[in-house]
This record gives C-alpha cells, structure tokens and sequence, in this order.
C-alpha cells in the first residue's frame, strides 16, 4: 500500500515564484472538498496521497499540486506548481515554480497529452470505492505501479482501447486505493468522482 510518497521520474525543476493566488481558486475549491472526505490526504506514517491539477494551455502544460502536500487541509500558492513538459520515454518531467511536481505528474500529463478535451484531472485514494470499481471501469495494468512510465502508458492504452473517454474514470490495479477522474474542467471531473461515491 505505501509504495508511494516518492517521485520516480527525473525531474528538472527550475525554482520559480508562486503564481498568483487567482490562478489556484478552482483548484482549491475541489482540493479541499476532496480533501474533507478524506480523499485526499496523508497516511499516518506521513506519506500524503492525491492530487489535482488543471490544463495550462494547448500544448498539454498544466498547474498541479505539488509533491508532499497531502498533509495540508488547504492550499496556497506555494504548494501549486506547471509542468512544463514530460518525455515519458526517458521517464523526465520538466516543471517549474516554488515546489517539485507531485510523483503522480506523469500519469496526469498523458490525460493533457492525449486528450485536447480534457482540462481537470484529480488523483484520489479511497478502498472502498476502488473495491467497487476495480473492472467494472477501465482498469490499468496490474503490473504498473504509481507513478511510473508504465502506468503512464497503460493509461493511454485505455484511452485507445475502452470507453475511458466516456466513463471518465478509471482504477490503478497496481496502486491500490488508486483513482484518476477527469473532465473537461474540474467541476465535471468533480462531478464523475461524487457520482460514483453516491
């Protein structure tokens, strides 16, 4: 269960200043609801779980809340950061701002990637619910675990091969508790995530 908390792609991170507080408003909003259901959080040995993030623009940049932050209730500025670019194939992730990208950046950079509509992912932890939906939505390999290049392109062939695109959700067989959402903004993200929990 806690084969988690560390990042296992390379980064290069460029430390930059926090970006402006208005640009974090949405992504705080759905942070700390999911936050407050325990959905998001960190463990009792300390290692935090889920994250969240929002399209930057076009070219599949995107804002994401940063590593080791899942011990905070709510957010600022310095917690948020863009990543800039990822090569999966070299396993580097490239992001700037006042902190590291989360050690989930790599699986939410292939929704912005492949999929020009989607504009909010979010990364949650819950038994329960992954209990419920292991194969009964698309479900990644088995064999990929959080974080990884694999995981990554396991997600993309489930974009390929299923109806992720529809569902909008989807199980990670080898993380578990592991779930992505995702939407065309983080309201409908959102929304598919509390559809689920009902």
């Amino acid at each position: 269960m806690f084969d988690e908390g560390y990042i296992k792609f390379r980064a290069v991170w460029e430390q930059k200043p926090p970006f402006a507080a208005e640009k974090i408003t949405e992504l705080n909003r759905w942070r700390k609801q999911f936050y407050e259901m325990g959905l998001i959080g960190v463990y009792p040995n300390g290692i935090g779980f889920g994250n969240i993030s929002r399209r930057w623009d076009a070219e599949g940049q995107f804002m994401i809340s940063g590593s080791t932050t899942g011990r905070f209730s709510t957010l600022t500025p310095e917690h948020y950061t863009l990543v800039t670019s990822v090569d999966l194939a070299n396993n580097t992730l490239h992001c700037e701002g006042p902190i590291i990208a989360s050690s989930e950046s790599m699986s939410h950079a292939v929704f912005y990637q492949e999929c020009p509509q989607v504009n909010g992912v979010i990364h949650v932890h819950s038994q329960t619910l992954w209990e419920k939906l292991l194969h009964q939505v698309p479900t990644t390999d088995a064999s990929a675990t959080y974080g990884s290049p694999e995981l990554a392109y396991s997600i993309i062939q489930l974009i390929q091969e299923t109806d992720l695109l529809t569902q909008k959700i989807l199980v990670m067989e080898g993380h578990p508790e592991g779930i992505f959402v995702f939407g065309a903004d983080l309201e409908e993200a959102g929304q598919v995530l509390i559809g689920h929990l009902g």
